[in-house]
C-alpha cells in the first residue's frame, strides 16, 4: 500500500536523500497509520465488549492512542520541512525528533493507563466471553501490525527518521501485546478461575511502557546531541584523503540539525609550501564535492604543514608513537617547532579520547617527560583537544 501511494504522490519516491521526499513519506505513513488504528481500535473494542476482556479493550484504547500518536507525526514531518527563518537559521529539522519524543510520551501514558487497568481486573475479576469472532479480530490486528512494522522500519531505516522508527517499534510492541491478549483469551476458557484477564493486562502494559522508554531515549539522544555513525565518518575521512593534496585531516566536527541537514566542518592539511591560491581552489572544490557527496553543508579550514623539514617529520612520527603508549586512541596534529639557543618548543595538538583517565596536567607531563627522555632539547608545549566524533 506505501509504495502504491508513494509512486503516486512522490516522483522522485525513491530519492530517501531528499527532503522533500522524506516529509511526504512521513505524511504518507502517518496518514495510512491513523486510518488503519482507527480501524483496529473499532474492532478491538467491539471485540473486548463481546468477550467483557479488559485486556482487549485496553489494546483497543492502545490502537486508539497510536492513531493520536500518528498526527502528531504528520504534524512533526510537516514542522521539520520549514524553511530556516531569523529565529531559527538552522531550519526546523529537529522539530521530526520533539514529534517523535511526544510520541513516545503518549506511549508511555498510555502504558500506565493499561498498568492500573490489569491491576484492577485482577483485584475484581470478570468472566470472559471469548468467542470466534473475538479471536478472528484479534488474529487480523496481529496481521495488520506485523504490516505497520515492516513499512515504518524499513522507511525508517531508508530516510533516517527516528519517529518511523518508534512507531515501528510501537507497531511491534503492540504485534506482541495482542498476542499475548489472544493467547490468553483462549486460556481464560480452560482456566476460569484463574484472574487472567488482569494478568495479561499487565503484561501488555510492561511491553507498552518497555516501548515507550526506548522510544524516549531514541529520541532524546539526537536532541541532546550524539556523536555521528562511525561509518559516516569513516566515508568522510576515505573521501578527503583520496585526494592527492590533502596530507591529513582533523578537528572534524558533525552538527546535526535534523534528518538531512547535518552541518561538517574539519581541518584538512596541505603542503605549506604550495601557491596559496591553488590550496584554495583545492579546498573550495573540496568542499562542494564533499556537500554534493554526502547531502550536507560543509566548512573545511585550510592547515598549512612543513613538509620539507625533517626534523619535524621525525618528531611527528615520535609523538605519535608516545601517543599511543599513553592510550591506543590519543593522536596529535599541528605539529611545529620553534627554535631557540638551549631548547626547541615543540608545539601540537592532542585529542583527549573518552575514557582516557588522566587530568589535562598529567597529560602534558607525559608527553613532556617521553619527549625529553628521548632529547633533552625538546621541550613539549601542548594544547588538548576534545573528540566530537
Amino acid at each position: 500500500m506505501i509504495s502504491f501511494l508513494a509512486k503516486i504522490f512522490i516522483p522522485d519516491y525513491k530519492n530517501f536523500n531528499d527532503s522533500a521526499v522524506r516529509i511526504k513519506y512521513g505524511v504518507i505513513c502517518g496518514a495510512v497509520g491513523i486510518a488503519l488504528n482507527i480501524v483496529l481500535f473499532a474492532l478491538k473494542l467491539l471485540a473486548g465488549i463481546i468477550s467483557k476482556s479488559v485486556a482487549i479493550v485496553a489494546d483497543a484504547f492502545n490502537n486508539l492512542s497510536d492513531a493520536g500518536a500518528s498526527v502528531i507525526s504528520i504534524i512533526g514531518f510537516k514542522l521539520s520541512d520549514k524553511k530556516p527563518d531569523a529565529d531559527h537559521p538552522f531550519g526546523h529539522g529537529r522539530g521530526e525528533y520533539v514529534s517523535g519524543l511526544l510520541v513516545s510520551f503518549l506511549i508511555l501514558l498510555l502504558g500506565v493507563e493499561l498498568l492500573t487497568n490489569g491491576i484492577k481486573a485482577i483485584i475484581s475479576p470478570i468472566k470472559l466471553e471469548t468467542t470466534a469472532v473475538t479471536a478472528l479480530i484479534l488474529i487480523i490486528s496481529v496481521a495488520v501490525k506485523f504490516y505497520m512494522y515492516i513499512y515504518n522500519h524499513s522507511l525508517g531505516k531508508k530516510t533516517g527518521s527516528l519517529t518511523l522508527e518508534a512507531t515501528a517499534k510501537d507497531s511491534l510492541s503492540d504485534m506482541v501485546s495482542t498476542v499475548v491478549v489472544l493467547i490468553s483469551s483462549i486460556a481464560a476458557l480452560y482456566f476460569p478461575h484463574i484472574p487472567i484477564d488482569g494478568i495479561t493486562g499487565i503484561v501488555v502494559a510492561v511491553f507498552v511502557l518497555k516501548s515507550g522508554v526506548e522510544s524516549i531515549i531514541d529520541t532524546i539522544n539526537p536532541l541532546l546531541g550524539v556523536p555521528p555513525e562511525k561509518e559516516f565518518i569513516r566515508a568522510i575521512e576515505n573521501f578527503v584523503m583520496s585526494d592527492e593534496g590533502i596530507y591529513g585531516i582533523h578537528d572534524l566536527v558533525v552538527h546535526d540539525y535534523g534528518p538531512g541537514r547535518k552541518m561538517v566542518s574539519l581541518h584538512a592539511e596541505v603542503d605549506g609550501y604550495s601557491d596559496v591560491f591553488k590550496a584554495h581552489e583545492l579546498i573550495d572544490d573540496l568542499e562542494i564535492r564533499l556537500s554534493n557527496e554526502f547531502n550536507c553543508q560543509v566548512t573545511i579550514h585550510l592547515d598549512p604543514i612543513d613538509t620539507k623539514n625533517p626534523e619535524i617529520a621525525m618528531l611527528k612520527t615520535l609523538i605519535s608513537q608516545i601517543a599511543g603508549e599513553i592510550h591506543k586512541d590519543l593522536t596529535i596534529h599541528d605539529l611545529r617547532t620553534v627554535s631557540g639557543e638551549k631548547r626547541t618548543n615543540v608545539i601540537f595538538d592532542a585529542v583527549r579520547p573518552y575514557g582516557l583517565p588522566l587530568t589535562d596536567r598529567e597529560l602534558k607531563d607525559a608527553f613532556k617527560k617521553k619527549l625529553s627522555e628521548y632529547d633533552k632539547k625538546y621541550c613539549a608545549v601542548i594544547n588538548i583537544d576534545d573528540v566530537f566524533v
